[in-house]
């Protein structure tokens, strides 16, 4: 029997899952991860990342039948990195994915690799991006310091030896993602030595086997072999079976992340969709909204959201007589907007008249459902297929009625597997692409149905683009699109 083991390093946690090629679960643990926040601060301690992986390893792995392990992959947070030394042990915190404190190196890193970024499709380079946080550890890093991400540093627990890190991490490190490799003369023109850099590999590569000491750690057998992983997302995203071209990762949880496969590099004028490479090649645009499910926390807070839900679905399902589905909140969790449109003065609005809280977490709902359909429309616009599978993870999708909302937007079939963990999707790039058709099951396909929403969708981005916020050629590309 096949067994694989997918580890998740998250922000909060690190969860560990160990999963047979036909995808049944044998073992999965996690453990907590602490943070240090003050301000533009993050930091966590890298020795607790191991420590924890070790534990929840250990506990993963109790109940499953002795014999080898296939291989092991880990993914970790986006632009989060650190400084070792040669022995690769930390010489710093590490600096989180959200960490600001490098805020004032963005503008040199931009002017120094705007070819590079532009090239990219991403164009600019933000402060929590892991490259700015890199030159503003370098002012005071010893001598030998080495640059490793989330990842790398407990793959070389793993191995217990030098890895290579991979293509998803090193990303907003600033790696060359048409050519794979680092871009030297952006790097020497800021300053940093080849020596500091890793060397760079695509996901799914073989970075060594699990080394006796690191056996005895986690319970991972020696021998096995460490399979360089992915960011979180892009776990995710395997996780959830998107992985041929046209095909799509809808995430809604407290915010709205798309992420799908394309086998050409997408450019967007507007910087708002960004790519990365995949295992075998191809393309994994995607984009992050500031829209999404954590605007019901906030403007529903202590309210019983299951039950909100079965009342908005006989309300507005039986079309009864206070239903009012022209009622549309734009559902913003903070101010401005990331994806389908750069606005960072956008604010939340409410189109319609909204009666009581069943009517609004209806409006937040379909306001959602509508950014989701304009992702699309906008994707579409920029070239990139997206005729394929569409699979909806993430918690909303524990509201039965909001799969149907949205699948009625978008006027697809929609997706929902039995899970799509990160820790599964780094089972699955253990295991290869080609595992992912027995791994990852459906638990259900949401036919789309109910009543036509198309008039409401495009009065809502006609006031996105009244507002100023949206561009005129995406909004008319949607309207376009509607009338198919």
């Amino acid at each position: 029997m096949s067994v694989w083991i997918g580890i998740d390093l998250g922000t909060q946690s690190v969860r560990v899952m160990a999963v047979t090629g036909d995808g049944r679960v044998l073992g999965a643990a996690g453990r907590p991860l602490t943070s240090h926040r003050d301000g533009p601060r993050h930091e966590q301690d890298p020795e607790q990342w191991w420590e924890q992986l070790a534990a929840a390893a250990r506990e993963a792995l109790r109940d499953v039948p002795p014999g080898p392990v296939g291989g092991v992959a880990v993914d970790a947070t986006s632009g989060t990195i650190l400084l070792t030394g040669d022995d690769g042990r930390p010489l710093t915190p590490g600096l989180m994915y959200d960490d600001r404190r490098a805020a004032g190196e963005v503008d040199r890193v931009n002017e120094a690799g705007a070819r590079v970024w532009d090239r990219l499709g991403y164009r600019r380079m933000q402060a929590n991006w892991a490259l700015p946080k890199l030159l503003w550890l370098l002012r005071d890093a010893p001598a030998g310091a080495r640059l490793a991400h989330q990842n790398d540093f407990v793959n070389r627990r793993l191995t217990g030896l030098p890895v290579a890190t991979d293509l998803s991490n090193a990303l907003k490190t600033g790696v060359d993602l048409i050519d794979e490799r680092w871009p030297s003369d952006v790097l020497d023109a800021l300053g940093v030595p080849a020596s500091v850099l890793p060397g760079v590999v695509r996901p799914g590569t073989v970075l060594g086997e699990v080394c006796a000491g690191a056996a005895e750690a986690t319970g991972i057998p020696a021998g096995t072999p460490v399979v360089a992983g992915t960011t979180d997302g892009c776990a995710a995203q395997l996780g959830a079976g998107a992985l041929t071209p046209g095909s799509w990762n809808s995430v809604m949880g407290t915010t709205l992340v798309l992420k799908g496969v394309t086998r050409e590099l997408v450019h967007d004028p507007l910087g708002v969709v960004y790519s990365h490479r995949a295992p075998d090649g191809s393309w994994l645009p995607g984009g992050a909204s500031s829209t999404g499910a954590g605007v019901l926390a906030r403007d529903l807070a202590g309210r019983d959201l299951d039950a909100l839900s079965r009342l908005a679905a006989g309300r507005f399902g039986s079309g009864g007589s206070s239903a009012d589905p022209s009622a549309t909140v734009y559902p913003l969790v903070s101010r401005g907007e990331r994806f389908p449109f750069a606005a960072p003065e956008a604010e939340g609005f409410t189109l319609g008249h909204v009666g009581d809280d069943v009517d609004r977490y209806a409006a937040i709902l379909r306001g959602a459902a509508y950014i989701e359909r304009l992702c699309f429309d906008y994707l579409d616009l920029l070239g990139a297929p997206v005729d394929g599978e569409i699979v909806l993870t993430g918690g909303a999708t524990r509201s039965a009625y909001w799969n149907r909302v949205r699948a009625a937007v978008l006027g697809r079939p929609v997706t929902l597997r039995e899970n799509a963990e990160p820790a599964l999707g780094m089972a699955v790039l253990a295991a290869g692409p080609a595992s992912a058709a027995r791994m990852v099951r459906t638990r259900e396909v949401v036919e789309p149905g109910g009543e036509d929403l198309r008039e409401y969708y495009l009065r809502f981005v006609a006031e996105l683009e009244d507002r100023g916020w949206l561009p005129t050629e995406a909004a008319a590309h949607a309207r376009r699109r509607s009338t198919r």
